[in-house]
Order: C-alpha cells, then structure tokens, then sequence
C-alpha cells in the first residue's frame, strides 16, 4: 500500500485517493493484480521480450502512479525516471489537473492504449479533459525488469521532448482568423488550419487586438506556447486577415482526404498570396509547408531553366530520350524504359528521365557545374532563399552535388528537398514570369522583408509555360488526364520519387490555371498523374 494513498476497486475501477481528494483510476482489462515482477538482484537479469503478464502488471502500476499524483513511484517505473519523475509531477502542478482517470484498453503485444478523463482547475474556474494516449513496456537493458518506455507522449500526444503542460492565462488573446474576403475560417470546418492558426496566433495575437482567456497549452522549452489543448474561459478573439480563399481551402480540405498521407498548398502567382494549405492527416506536422522531401520529376522545371539557361536545350531542341543512359557508370532509366523522339518539350510532356541526363552529360564539369541547378533556383525561383510566410516553413534546397547525385538532382532525387509549397511556388513563378514569396500574413503588418529573386527573363519563362502546357494538354502527356476539364491558360508537371525502402514511389504534381498554381504531394501515391494530379486539380478548378 503506498503511502497517503487509500486504493479500492469501485465497479471494476481502480480509485486512488491522495490527501482525500478523488486523483485517479483506471479499468482493470484482465484482472491481473499486485506489484510488477521482482526480478531479484542476485539473479542473472531477465532477458527476452516482455511478457504479456509483465507488460499488464507493469502498465497498471505505472499508471495507477501516475494517477495518484505519485511522480516519483510512476519514474522509477519508466526506463527514464530522471526524467519521467519531474515530467510526470509537472503534469499536475503546470497543468493544473484536480482529478484524473486513466483507463487503459486492451494492450497489442508490448503496446497500451489509455484514456484520461481529467479535470483542469484554474482560479476557480474548472472545465473537464479527455484525450487518448499510449504506452509500451520494454525490458530494462541493465536490470532485466519490465519497464515503460519513457517519451513525452505518454503524458500527452503532442508533448514533445523539452515542452510541458501550462494552464493559465494565456499569453497571447486569440484570434479570428478570415480569409482574404473576411470570410471566418473556423478549424472545426477547416482542419488543416489548426496549426496554421495557433502558430499566426502566437505571433500575431498581440496585434490583432483582443483580449486573453485562461487555458491549457503545450509551452516550449524556450517558453513559446505550441499549441492550445483546452479553452477554460474564452477571451475576446482579435480578427486577423489572412491571404487564405475559403472556397479553394475548402476543396482543399477535401481533396487531401481522399489518401492516407497528403498535402497541398496553393499560391496566388501573380502576387504570392497563399489560397489553401491541406494536410492529411489534418493535426500535427505541416507537411505542405515544413516537409523536406524528393520532388521527383517537377524539379524538371528547374532543370529545363538551367539547360535554357547555359544553352544545352530550348523548348524546340532535338534531344535523345533512349530507355537507359549512363552517368559515371550509373545507369538511368525511364518508366517502364520507354523511349521517343522530338524535342525538349516533348522530352518534358512525356518526362522523359534520360533526355533531362544525356543533354547535359557532355558539358558536366564544363558549362554545366556542380551547382548549376541550385545556382538557377536561388536565382529565379528563390528556392534556397529564407521566405517570410509569416508560419514556419522549410524554403527548399538544392544543394552542389557531385558524381551520379548530380545527374540524380536533374529529375528531382538526389539531396534534393522540397514541400508542396515550394513547388506551387515554382509554377506560380513561370506563370507570373518571376517569383513573388509566398505569403499568409501581408508583410507590413510586422515590417518583415520577402525574399526576392531576379524575374524569368522572357525567352525562358516563354519556354517553360510551352513545355507545362504541353505536359497539360498534348497526347501522350504525363498531366494530360488529371488536367482535363482544369480551364486554360493551364500548364503542369507530373514526378514520382522513390524514397529509402518504400515499395511504391511519392507521388508528386504542380501545376497553374489561370492566376493559382498548386503543388500536391501524396505518399506512397506512385504515379504523379494518378494520385497527387487529381487533388492540384481539385484545387486548380475551385479557384
């Protein structure tokens, strides 16, 4: 029996009581009671996966600790407890939690799930707290006894290392957020928002006026509030005007949940408006604006600029597109080695891998060097420049390569990384003839500078829109399907990127109609054309 703590099972339910104030409990899915498994210190320490036995015993202890408000007894039974103990006692102090319930469900192998159901009080105010959590109980490397494996997440989903629960007044009053139109863009109807929000409120919540509640929020370890989980008095929201298009947001929204793992973003070209950000799934990591990933065969909008650029091709050049060609004793090939005759445009509707290579092979440490196409994509797409968006984002990077990571980087792989941001950047960019930053929040509502580039010079941004359009709307093109239907003036670009160990390739697409221009990225989504076509195009037409 611990300490100041009464323990009874009231209607299956563990109830812990601590000083005379009800703090917790748990369900009982087996039954099993008693303390975790005494190892012995004499003996030879257990070896092995955790038993189903050890990983039910061990859970509950750990979390009728917890519970309790017993931080110290919940640490000593995590793999962790130097850091598990003062977690777990800063859960109920910073937070502000009076009661808690856990019940844990049904564990899968070395895994358990649970609810709290807590109540959070604050200067008398109180309000309650459910969410869902999970754990998983591990052998300890040095003692052999089972233990909980301790990450932040087990408190709460979103914590992360370094961060904690605060309840209080918050420091920042909230906003209402509206699109360009003043139209509301409430995150109940537009998920994908949430984090969009509570990051423009962090930063601008001061300055749309306004007036703070008392809540529960997840503070960084340098103090920055991330993310606001409960609302105990609501304060009085300032209105903040965003770039956002409610109708092109919400097909946005509804675009991305037609796979598992999607983003999108949108951008106005010709003034660097951001129209739509969607991600799926909607919470958590902002794919669309913070991913760093391959982008496949669109990178080839770039490549075609470089190859302009230092004369290796136009849009009217005669090129090779053979199944395979070799670079430094690599081998490239096309889908499905596949192969055509014609130009550079035809090379680029029909993306086609070995033209973008063997054009350039013969100038490689020559005309054409190492930093070629990182040099063209600072230069006119600002790729590799710090944007001002007004939320954190990951601004691309092409990095100087060398050996076969060059001619990798000219179809998108390699070091290569964008997001589907930066992409929809690179078509608004040939569109609009010259990039405009990308931006949620109008730069002189806190002073901040844009970054720049130099504009397209004609011939080339002339080319480039012939050789998306074609990809749009000539036979055999890669966005032909997808684009059907999308209005003119319209281009596109279609790429697949294969990543690590992942059976099936990313599935990448931009592409413009009229003044918008989206990007998509769907994993695991193979062909650009198939997966991620659709959503730009979704976008493209409710714009």
């Amino acid at each position: 029996m611990r300490s100041g703590a009464k323990v009874g099972i009231v209607g299956g339910v563990f109830a812990v009581v601590a000083s005379g104030v009800a703090y917790g409990g748990y369900n009982l899915w087996n039954g099993v009671t008693g303390g975790s498994q005494d190892v012995g210190t004499r003996s030879a320490p257990k070896t092995g996966p955790v038993t189903a036995e050890e990983v039910a015993t061990t859970s509950r202890d750990f979390l009728a600790a917890w519970a309790a408000g017993e931080a110290e007894e919940a640490g000593r039974l995590t793999n962790d407890p130097v850091t598990a103990g003062p977690a777990i006692a800063a859960y109920r102090e910073g937070a502000g939690v009076s009661e808690a319930v856990i019940t844990a469900g049904a564990p899968t192998g070395a895994s358990v799930p649970f609810t709290v159901k807590a109540t959070v009080t604050y200067d008398g105010v109180s309000k309650p707290w459910t969410y869902e959590s999970k754990l998983s109980v591990v052998r300890g490397e040095s003692t052999g006894r089972p233990l909980v494996k301790w990450t932040p997440t087990v408190l709460h989903p979103k914590l992360t290392a370094g961060a904690t629960l605060r309840t209080g007044t918050a420091k920042t009053p909230p906003v209402k957020a509206v699109d360009h139109k003043g139209v509301a863009l409430p995150p109940e109807k537009y998920p994908s928002l949430a984090p969009v929000l509570d990051a423009l409120r962090q930063r601008y919540g001061g300055k749309a006026g306004g007036e703070a509640g008392v809540e529960t929020w997840i503070e960084s370890a340098n103090g920055t509030p991330s993310s606001t989980l409960l609302v105990l008095s609501a304060g009085k929201p300032g209105e903040l005007r965003t770039t956002i298009d409610a109708g092109v947001q919400a097909a946005a929204e509804k675009a991305v949940k037609e796979f598992p793992t999607a983003a999108v973003a949108a951008v106005e070209p010709s003034t660097g408006a951001i129209r739509a950000v969607a991600n799926n799934p909607a919470s958590g990591f902002n794919t669309a604006f913070q991913g760093k990933q391959a982008p496949g065969s669109t990178m080839k909008i770039v490549t075609a600029a470089m190859m302009m650029r230092y004369d290796v091709a136009g849009p009217d050049s005669r090129v090779e597109c053979p199944p395979t060609v070799q670079w430094d004793g690599y081998t490239f090939e096309n889908l499905k080695r596949f192969s055509t005759d014609g130009d550079l445009t035809n090379a680029f509707a029909r993306s086609c891998n070995t033209a973008f290579i063997k054009a350039i092979t013969p100038l490689k440490g020559k005309g054409v060097h190492n930093t070629a196409l990182g040099d063209t994509a600072r230069k006119w797409f600002g790729i590799g420049e710090l944007w001002s968006v007004g939320v954190q984002t990951e601004d691309g990077a092409v990095p100087e390569s060398s050996g076969t990571e060059t001619a990798a980087s000219y179809i998108g792989q390699g070091k290569i990384t964008m997001n589907a941001l930066n992409m929809a950047s690179v078509s608004a960019t040939v569109k609009n003839g010259g990039f405009l930053q990308p931006y949620l929040i109008p730069e002189d509502v806190d002073g901040r500078e844009f970054a720049e580039a130099e504009p397209l010079p004609g011939e080339v941004a002339r080319g480039l829109r012939k050789m998306m359009n074609a990809a749009a709307t000539a036979p055999g093109g890669t966005a032909l399907e997808a684009m059907r239907g999308v209005p003119s003036p319209k281009g596109a670009k279609t790429g697949s990127a294969e990543v690590g160990t992942q059976s099936t390739s990313n599935s990448w697409f931009t592409g413009y109609s009229g003044d918008l221009a989206a990007a998509a990225v769907v994993e695991a989504g193979g062909h650009g054309g198939d997966a991620a076509g659709p959503v730009v195009a979704a976008v493209l037409k409710a714009g």
